[in-house]
């Protein structure tokens, strides 16, 4: 029962993906745009982007009751904050906080859609976004040294392609919570 309970929570608040799709695809443009944005501005861009997924991922783990999904929440709360406490942060420390957070997130988006797919089709938006992160935070772990400018076009890509599954993943989940309610959803 469980895995009905993630199941309604994620489609009841297919709002909540939409949005942070919606911020992620935003991030990977600005990023994309203008990749001479100083290290300081994209610090404080990413740390606004992972305090609010954080929040928002906190928000669905206490309704759906996943202790991963709460955790994964925290961590990103955490990390968003301590881009506002210390906005000086180096680029290889920023580099390695985000390529945590992205592969954490990941694998537990991965074991998420594969517990989920006996129940929905279209699980595999949600894998595809967890691999994707997963790949991201590798390439940020072994490839420190690329620089700055790198970084920001390796978020940017990243964040739009993330943010597009997610997109896809909320209007799904909204057409499931449609079929399931019916046409008053």
């Amino acid at each position: 029962m469980a895995i009905l309970a993630m199941l309604d929570a994620f489609s009841g608040n297919w709002q909540a993906l939409l949005l942070r799709g919606i911020l992620a695809v935003l991030l990977g443009i600005v990023a994309l745009a203008m990749p001479g944005l100083t290290l300081g501005l994209l610090v404080l861009l990413y740390g606004v982007y992972v305090l609010t997924d954080g929040i928002m991922a906190i928000w669905v783990g206490a309704k759906a009751r996943a202790w991963w999904l709460l955790l994964a929440g925290v961590l990103g709360v955490l990390v968003g904050v301590y881009t506002f406490f210390y906005p000086g942060i180096t680029a290889v420390a920023l580099l390695y906080l985000i390529a945590a957070l992205a592969v954490v997130r990941g694998i537990f988006e991965i074991v998420t859609a594969i517990r989920l797919r006996k129940e929905m089709t279209g699980e595999w938006a949600l894998i595809l976004a967890g691999v994707i992160s997963v790949l991201f935070g590798l390439v940020l772990f072994t490839r420190p040294a690329a620089g700055a400018l790198a970084m920001v076009w390796l978020i940017g890509v990243w964040a739009l392609f993330f943010g597009l599954i997610m997109i896809i993943l909320a209007v799904r989940l909204r057409g499931f919570r449609r079929r399931v309610a019916g046409p008053s959803a």
